[in-house]
């Protein structure tokens, strides 16, 4: 077997630490071997050079030494391709960074560069020829949530020419910037911020491509990136979204009451409802948990006002849709910490003490007061206390920062100046965090406001919310441990942005785990932070962890950009054969490689007597490898009889 050694030099920088006269003699001295040298082989002339060289010499294997493998190895492969030379029967010995770079004795450095070549050698003769496999795949996407990252994302994906199936658990479209009044830093009106994206996304030149479900949620995803089957559950809103005009005729007549979720309880809906004012698609939705019809009554007041014939459908039904798509996104937000985890402040108990989404909603225009802020007694409250870190920076509750928190709780401090010009308000907070370019100023004009007052507390402060008569008092003790009291009309509580509340049932149906902290878990945090652990799952907004809509919008269209480059039209998918591989006449099924597989590669088939790897999931890692008791999996390209030959050798 013939095996060619290429040195390189690295224009010389390698050969003031490494004697390549030495090494070249000492490794010519193995039979069947040739070792030439060259400046540059990274550059185009040394590639095309190697190119030429390895057409003439014609080797049965290829070892470069050279720099770090992950950095030209994929080059140096292209390079063998196009000599004819199946690229996996090379072999990178890293001179560069393990030994020129770290070893200063020249003696030493050519003793260790030879070795490392030697053991390269040994290696690349048990390489065995590898295929890229080619499989097809959808180009399309399912989009799970449609706030802000979710419709940014969906219509992104739109534009490109890719049709998109958007998956709504609500009635509505926006998530929860829908329902507030005005976002920070610069109180712009959020219902107008959002209405030129839901415009496009509902009615714009690219919606064609964008399949709207709101009413619906994902309960089962079978296949693989590229290749995903994804079973949808819609319920029955029982109105022809087509026929119906959104007058809301059919809503008056409901003899039914029922607290509103979407005002979090604070305003009563009928059955059939809408669930807030400009809610978008303009189309009530009927509650058959509430409705009179589902519990034995024969009540069709609402059909009956309906100005439009066969608007109203009691006899539609739940349906499942199936749906082919290359790539899913999760963008289902977040959370907020439970309050009534604190019942030292008052939260459910005391009135005029809200958490921070009810405050939001009681600031809104379309809420439940009109945007008019009233006291538990009726009239205008003359002060407001802010609770910041609710269950945030405490290791048993919610250790981390949310950061969104100081920065809402500071523009409810400019609206209740709008809204109660004179109402004084006093921030409570263990830290302030006000990241961003605007965030310095949206601070500095609470501090300068006259009327409103900060604190700071820790947990040895005992804070307290408690009744003072008709009102509310925030009580603590000092930094100089004075019992202190500070009477309130209302107060807001700002919790922790915590996990998202379906995120572990849609983790079990994506095999996409979640971190400690209850968000969706991402390949890496930094560098891969809109995939998670499964390809072809990606994460797009607060349900990776806390963040604002601005960060949000963002996620959603970094993952479109990965789908969109990763998956085109006609294009097939090329998969690394650098995988995993199981030998069926060993494999006894006891699964224990699949129980340790990070990225859930690894499948029984009903009919197979054997695990079976999907080769597009799994990223060669050898966790499973090393983990069957019987040696019945195999890591392509990472062998045993490989990596023994290259110790051995380097041993010697």
């Amino acid at each position: 077997m013939k095996t060619g050694v290429y040195l390189c030099s690295c224009g010389s920088s390698l050969t003031e630490r490494i004697d390549f006269e030495r090494t070249a003699a000492e490794l010519g001295r193995i039979p069947d071997v040739y070792v030439k040298s060259a400046e540059f082989l990274c550059a185009e002339d040394g590639k095309q050079w190697l190119e030429a060289d390895l057409t003439a010499e014609r080797p049965d294997r290829v070892v470069v030494a050279a720099c770090s493998p992950r950095e030209y190895e994929p080059a140096f492969r292209g390079v063998l391709e196009r000599a004819g030379i199946n690229p996996y029967f090379l072999q990178m010995a890293n001179i560069r960074e393990q030994v020129a770079w770290v070893t200063p004795d020249v003696d030493e450095a050519t003793a260790k560069a030879a070795a490392q070549v030697r053991g390269a050698i040994a290696r690349v003769g048990e390489h065995r020829p590898l295929e890229k496999i080619q499989v097809e795949a959808s180009a399309d996407a399912v989009v799970i949530g449609a706030g802000p990252a979710g419709l940014k994302c969906a219509l992104a994906l739109a534009e490109g020419g890719r049709k998109v199936v958007l998956v709504e658990q609500s009635p509505a479209l926006g998530g929860l910037p829908a329902r507030f009044e005005d976002v920070f830093p610069n109180l712009e009106c959020s219902p107008c911020m959002l209405e030129p994206l839901l415009g496009e996304v509902l009615h714009g030149p690219h919606s064609g491509n964008i399949e709207i479900l709101t009413l619906a949620e994902v309960v089962a995803v079978a296949g693989y990136y590229g290749n995903f089957a994804v079973s949808i559950r819609v319920a029955a809103r029982h109105l022809d979204v087509e026929k119906c005009i959104g007058c809301g005729e059919c809503i008056p007549p409901c003899p039914v009451g029922w607290p509103n979720e979407f005002d979090y309880g604070l305003s009563e809906r009928k059955a059939i409802a809408l669930p807030f004012l400009g809610a978008l698609p303009n189309v009530p939705f009927l509650d058959e948990g509430r409705c009179l019809r589902w519990n034995g009554e024969d009540c069709t007041l609402c059909r009956d006002a309906c100005p439009v014939e066969d608007t109203l459908r009691f006899d539609e039904a739940p349906r499942l849709e199936q749906r082919k798509a290359g790539a899913i996104v999760v963008a289902i937000g977040a959370s907020l910490y439970d309050c009534g985890g604190m019942p030292e402040l008052g939260w459910g108990v005391i009135p005029g003490v809200y958490n921070s989404l009810e405050f939001e909603r009681l600031l809104a225009s379309n809420g439940p007061g009109g945007g008019e802020l009233r006291g538990p007694a009726g009239g205008p409250p003359s002060s407001v206390a802010i609770v910041h870190c609710v269950g945030s920076l405490d290791e048993q509750r919610q250790p981390y920062c949310s950061a969104v928190c100081c920065r809402y709780a500071l523009k409810f401090d400019r609206l209740i100046e709008k809204k109660l010009p004179g109402a004084h308000v006093h921030h409570f907070y263990r830290q302030l965090v006000v990241p961003g370019k605007e965030g310095a100023a949206l601070l500095a004009a609470g501090q300068e406001n006259p009327r409103a007052g900060f604190t700071r507390y820790d947990r040895g402060s005992g804070l307290r919310v408690a009744r003072a008569g008709e009102t509310a008092a925030v009580e603590f003790t000092d930094a100089f441990g004075e019992a202190q009291s500070v009477g309130a009309d209302l107060v807001v509580l700002c919790p922790a942005v915590t996990g998202p509340e379906d995120g572990a049932r849609l983790g079990r149906i994506l095999d996409a785990p979640s971190d400690r902290f209850g968000f969706f878990e991402e390949l890496h945090g930094i560098m891969d932070a809109v995939q998670s652990t499964t390809r072809g799952i990606y994460l797009a907004g607060a349900c990776q962890g806390p963040m604002d809509i601005q960060q949000s919008a963002a996620r959603g269209m970094a993952a479109a950009g990965h789908i969109l480059s990763g998956l085109a039209p006609g294009r097939k998918l090329d998969v690394e054969p650098i995988t995993a591989s199981v030998d069926e006449s060993r494999c006894s099924l006891c699964r224990t490689c699949g129980l340790v597989c990070p990225y859930h590669a690894i499948w029984y088939p009903a009919e197979a007597a054997s695990a079976r790897v999907n080769a597009v999931l799994c990223h060669g890692c050898g966790t499973c490898v090393a983990a069957c008791p019987a040696g019945a999996i195999v890591g392509n390209h990472f062998t045993n009889e490989q990596i023994l030959a290259e110790l051995e050798a380097v041993l010697q």
